[in-house]
């Protein structure tokens, strides 16, 4: 007879549904400046990091969230040389960003250290010592006060914050005014990335309210979603650009820029996944069509707290 764990993790995702995962090893828990932080070891998905009660990405799949965010802006670019990292602190962004040749310098910036301290320690297997490379410069500042201040423009910015949360410290920087902020620190050909929250069927508020700002903005927006398993679910990102829509891209193109710039394996995306995560099934597409909301600092958006 199979032995069925006593500790088990749990997370609400609506008021009537909670996602649970069976808890081998409770590896850290504690609060930082900002925010409750967890690492627990589960018997599914290995480490996870949970910040303020939601996962943020676990051993097992958060290859397929980290690969999702960064190589279809990395790629969409000709040659992207500079990228500037807001949030991202277990390094997987990062990871992912240095796995391109053409990359000379990467501006990460998140305001918590002791969150990437924690990450640094227990999730090995997310950074694989990417914060050590020579051509990162890390910051534990405000992301928007550095790029107000900053003269420097990037590439490709890739937005990795945890999800906007009352009270939290990353609600402010999913505003349109924070948008127009990336928009200006973008080069001519640039490209930017961010996650949007969840695109489940019943919960797709936030994704389509983060899209509908950024068309306010950018020339060229485009949503796509994936699922991810230790999610629950169906996960949104959009990909905004000043010059190159990513949906004019073949598979045959991408796949040629993977083999010539990137310099590992990828496990999640290449040519044909990118095809499929911008097809984007009616129900999310008829809700980008319903839900209007555009973020203001007067109006944000927060996701529901269970």
């Amino acid at each position: 007879m199979t032995k069925v764990p006593s500790t088990w993790y749990m997370e609400f995702t609506t008021p009537d549904t909670i996602l649970q995962f069976a808890v081998k090893d409770v590896l850290y828990v504690g609060r930082s400046k900002y925010q409750r932080v967890e690492v627990v070891e589960t018997v599914s998905f290995g480490k996870c990091l949970i910040l303020d009660g939601k996962i943020q990405s676990c051993e097992k799949d958060e290859f397929i969230y980290h690969e999702a965010l960064v190589h279809p802006a990395m790629i969409l670019h000709p040659h992207p040389e500079t990228v500037f990292i807001a949030g991202g602190g277990e390094g997987a962004t990062l990871r992912e960003v240095l796995a391109h040749k053409t990359v000379k310098k990467v501006v990460m910036v998140d305001i918590d250290a002791e969150v990437i301290d924690i990450c640094r320690r227990f999730l090995p297997a997310h950074h694989q010592g990417s914060f050590d490379d020579p051509r990162v410069e890390l910051l534990h500042q405000d992301a928007r006060e550095y790029l107000a201040e900053t003269r420097e423009q990037f590439d490709v910015i890739i937005i990795d914050l945890p999800d906007p949360i009352e009270g939290g410290p990353a609600y402010l920087l999913y505003t349109q005014k924070f948008y127009q902020l990336l928009r200006s620190k973008l080069t001519a050909k640039g490209a930017l990335a961010l996650q949007a929250g969840s695109a489940r069927l019943d919960d797709t508020k936030v994704c389509t309210a983060v899209n509908n700002t950024l068309k306010t903005i950018f020339p060229i927006v485009a949503i796509c979603q994936t699922d991810i398993p230790s999610f629950g679910g169906t996960w949104g990102f959009s990909l905004a650009s000043l010059k190159f829509d990513p949906l004019k891209l073949s598979s045959e193109e991408i796949d040629g820029r993977i083999a010539g710039r990137v310099g590992k394996r990828l496990d999640f995306y290449d040519g044909q996944t990118h095809q499929g995560l911008f097809f984007i099934p009616k129900y999310l597409r008829d809700a980008m069509a319903r839900e209007t909301m555009v973020i203001t600092e007067a109006h944000p958006v927060f996701i529901p707290w269970y």
